[in-house]
């Protein structure tokens, strides 16, 4: 089945980007104004992040978050014929910071936001350095779509590690110098073994297992930004958040990586994942807020 699939799907995959950006068009219009998908979280969450942006601001925002949502999602089936140099030609990178540091035989930690398009990441990264590039995933339920996307995403040199095997591989990642891509912006499973920290001015979760990784192993993290300058075309830059971790607390690091995501959301408002329940998690009495204090 999953061969079946990935032929056909490749076999699509040989049409236009136009193509895919006019079946986006349609299909956002339609999750937007037919099903509403996730519209009430989309707009709430506008809500608690831009409160400054009037009800007709957020509304846009709202609409051209679904249509970069769709893109991301029919471009990837673009992607499974995209060759490296092909993805090239539409991302611009900025990769100075990374490319100093393992110049001078550092590991990175490459810190991520849950932006658009991602996808992008592993067609244009594993080639762009000789060392090892790493990327961590969720495997997905549909063991099919989980081939596909896993095949997808490391066809071009990228190397895989499941989120549940991370801890096991963590040594031989860091056995010498590598860049290792990680997102730390999704809701924590267990929130009362979290920081909790103001994230747009509302107390959120977020993971501290990046912090004490990059402490464990003195990786440098950096700060990995994406934005659209048009239509399936992106900027991808970076940004140092810390050189020398073990000279921080995992508190601080975490903090200051919220902070950076943050700054690249409020840099391009619309390319962040607005549908996932960021503040879902209420914050009680026995959790401590950490301000970065």
């Amino acid at each position: 089945m999953y061969l079946l699939v990935r032929s056909l799907l490749w076999a699509l995959s040989l049409l236009p980007f136009a193509f895919f950006h006019v079946l986006s068009w349609g299909v956002a219009r339609f999750l937007f104004y037919v099903i509403g998908y996730r519209k009430e979280v989309v707009l709430q969450n506008l809500a608690i992040a831009f409160p400054e942006k009037s009800e007709v601001e957020r509304n846009k925002l709202a609409k051209e978050f679904y249509l970069r949502f769709t893109d991301t999602f029919l471009e990837s089936i673009k992607m499974l014929s995209l060759s490296n140099k092909a993805a090239l030609r539409r991302v611009t990178l900025d990769l100075r910071v990374v490319e100093q540091l393992l110049a001078e035989g550092r590991s990175v930690q490459l810190m991520v936001a849950h932006q658009f398009n991602w996808e992008f990441i592993n067609l244009t990264l594993p080639l762009a350095f000789k060392e090892p590039f790493y990327f961590v995933y969720r495997p997905i339920g549909n063991k099919v779509m989980d081939q596909l996307f896993l095949w997808q995403r490391s066809r071009l040199g990228g190397i895989a590690v499941s989120a549940d095997q991370f801890a096991k591989q963590k040594e031989l990642i860091f056995s010498r110098p590598s860049v290792l891509a990680l997102g730390a912006d999704q809701n924590p499973g267990k929130p009362d073994q979290a920081l909790w920290m103001p994230f747009f001015g509302r107390p959120a979760p977020f993971f501290m297992g990046p912090a004490k990784g990059a402490i464990q192993h003195n990786a440098a993290m950096v700060m990995f930004q994406m934005e659209r300058t048009r239509r399936g075309h992106y900027r991808f830059s970076t940004r140092l958040i810390c050189e020398h971790p073990r000279n921080y607390a995992a508190e601080q690091l975490t903090y200051l990586y919220k902070c950076e995501v943050e700054r690249v959301v409020k840099a391009d408002p619309a390319n962040y994942l607005w549908s996932h329940r960021r503040w879902r998690h209420q914050l009680k009495p026995e959790y401590t807020l950490y301000t970065g204090a």
